[in-house]
C-alpha cells in the first residue's frame, strides 16, 4: 500500500494532457485486426492500454513497443495465428474484456479471460445471451473474472440494450465486419454514452470498415469486410484533461496542450459543463485553459454520456453556489469501485456536504475543504485523481491512501501534478 501526502498548494504551468485512451485502445485493436504493418504514434502506456496490447498479441498480432509509438503487424497479415486455447489477462481493464470477448470469437480453439480488482463484477449478461442464441460454449465463476469460451461467432441479428455499457456494442462493431454474412445490431432501449460509439465508428472508418448508424437505434453491418493498415496518432484524452481543466475551475492556472477541439469524445463533455459553472475557456490550437468569470455556480450534470468525468466534476460543485444534481450515473456504481459512494464518503471526510443517491449525488457548495485527514482512493485511479485536485482547495495537507492505482490510466499523473507546483511526499502512516 503506498500513500501520498499533499500539502495545500496552487498549480501553475502546462502540461501535455496524455493521449486518449479510449481512441488508444481503439487504434490498436482496429491495427491488429488488419493486414498489414501500422504505425500508431503518441502511446502512453497505462496498465490498461498494456492490457489490450497483451489481450491482441495472444490473439495472434505481432505488436513491438516503443518509447511513444507501437509497430503493429494484424493478425491477418502473417502466417502466425491465435493458439487453440488462450489466455487473455486483462488485468482491470472493462474495456479490454468486453472489446476483446467476442474479437476473441473470430478465432477457432478457446479463449479464457482473467482480471483482478472489480471486473468480475461487472456484468457480462449481454455476451451470454448471445452465447446461448448462438450455441456458444462458455463457463464463468461470479463474482471472478474466470470466463472461458469456446465457438465462433456467426453473423445475424443482435439485440442489446444501450443502457447497460456501450462497450458490448463497440465489442460486437469490430468483430461482425470481418464475418462472412451480413448483421444488425438493435439497440432495445435508451443509448447511453453515444460518445463512445462515435469514438469507435470513427477509428473503425479510418482503418477502412465501415458503419451504417440509424440515429443509434440500429447498426447495419456489411461484412466481409477488412481493416486497413495505416499510420495513426492518438489525439490528447479529454478524460484526462478533465482533472486539469477543473483544477482551473477551483483557481488554478494550468494551460492543457494537445486537445482537439473538434473531438468526438464524449468527454469534453467537461468543458460544456464548466461553462455552465462559470467558467470561461480560451484556446489557441491545441492549447486551452479556464479562467474563473466570477464565482461557480451550481448546475445540473448529467451523468448518463460521460460517467468517467463525475468524480472530479464532483469535487468542484462541492466548491460551487447553490447545489448541484448529478442526475443518470448509476453506472459508476459498477466502475473499478462504486464511484457514488466512494467520491461522497471522500469528499465528505474533506468538508464537503454531499447526499448520495440511487443514481446521483446533490452537492452543497461550501466555501473551502478542510483537510488534515486520511483520505482513500479506493484503489481507483479516478478516485485518486480527483482528490489530489481537491487538495489543492484543502486548508490543511491530506493523505491519499493507494494512490498508485493511477497507473491504470494516467502512470505520470503525479509527476504532471508535481511539475506544475504540486507539494507531494511518499507517507508512511504511523511513522
Amino acid at each position: 500500500m503506498a500513500n501520498l501526502k499533499i500539502n495545500p498548494s496552487r498549480l501553475k504551468g502546462e502540461v501535455k494532457i496524455p493521449p486518449s485512451k479510449s481512441m488508444a485502445h481503439r487504434a490498436i485493436i482496429c491495427a491488429a485486426l488488419s493486414e498489414g504493418l501500422s504505425i500508431i504514434e503518441n502511446i502512453d502506456y497505462s496498465d490498461d492500454i498494456i492490457a489490450t496490447i497483451d489481450a491482441m498479441k495472444s490473439l495472434g498480432a505481432t505488436i513491438v513497443r516503443y518509447k511513444d509509438h507501437l509497430e503493429v503487424i494484424g493478425v491477418y497479415g502473417v502466417p502466425k495465428k491465435a493458439k487453440d486455447f488462450r489466455i487473455i489477462d486483462c488485468n482491470e481493464s472493462g474495456s479490454t474484456l468486453r472489446f476483446l470477448v467476442p474479437i476473441s470469437l473470430l478465432f477457432s480453439g478457446s479463449s479464457k479471460f482473467i482480471g483482478k480488482g472489480n471486473l468480475g463484477k461487472r456484468p457480462l449478461t449481454t455476451y451470454y445471451n448471445i452465447f446461448d442464441n448462438q450455441g456458444i460454449e462458455y463457463s464463468y465463476e461470479e463474482g471472478n473474472l474466470n470466463l472461458i469460451i469456446n465457438g465462433k461467432l456467426k453473423p445475424g441479428v443482435f439485440e442489446v440494450e444501450g443502457n447497460v455499457s456501450s462497450q458490448f456494442i463497440t465489442g460486437l462493431l469490430f468483430t461482425l465486419p470481418l464475418l462472412n454474412g451480413d448483421s444488425k445490431i438493435i439497440i432495445t432501449t435508451e443509448m447511453e454514452s453515444k460518445g463512445y460509439i462515435d469514438l469507435t465508428l470513427r477509428a473503425m472508418s479510418d482503418f477502412g470498415v465501415e458503419i451504417i448508424n440509424n440515429n443509434y437505434r440500429e447498426f447495419i453491418i456489411k461484412g466481409n469486410q477488412k481493416y486497413n493498415a495505416r499510420n495513426y496518432r492518438v489525439e490528447g484524452d479529454y478524460s484526462q484533461a478533465a482533472f486539469f481543466l477543473c483544477a482551473d475551475a477551483l483557481g488554478n492556472d494550468v494551460l492543457c496542450q494537445d486537445l482537439d477541439l473538434n473531438s468526438l469524445q464524449g468527454d469534453k463533455e467537461v468543458i460544456d459543463i464548466l461553462e455552465r459553472m462559470n467558467v470561461v475557456f480560451n484556446s489557441k490550437d491545441t492549447d486551452v485553459k479556464g479562467i474563473i468569470n466570477g464565482e461557480l455556480i451550481a448546475t445540473i450534470i448529467d451523468g448518463s454520456q460521460c460517467p468517467d468525468i463525475i468524480p472530479v466534476l464532483t469535487a468542484v460543485a462541492a466548491l460551487s453556489k447553490g447545489t448541484t444534481e448529478i442526475i443518470n450515473a448509476s453506472r459508476l456504481r459498477i466502475k473499478e469501485c462504486d464511484r457514488l459512494a466512494a467520491v461522497t464518503s471522500e469528499l465528505n471526510k474533506l468538508g464537503a456536504k454531499i447526499i448520495e443517491k440511487e443514481d446521483g449525488l446533490l452537492v452543497t457548495g461550501v466555501e473551502k475543504l478542510k483537510g488534515n485527514v486520511e483520505v482513500w482512493s479506493h484503489k481507483d485511479h479516478r478516485i485518486a485523481m480527483t482528490l489530489a485536485i481537491a487538495s489543492t482547495r484543502c486548508e490543511e495537507p491530506i493523505v491519499i491512501k493507494d494512490y498508485e492505482c493511477i497507473a491504470k490510466s494516467y502512470p505520470r499523473f503525479f509527476d504532471d501534478f508535481r511539475t506544475l507546483g504540486g507539494d507531494i511526499h511518499e507517507w508512511n502512516v504511523g511513522k
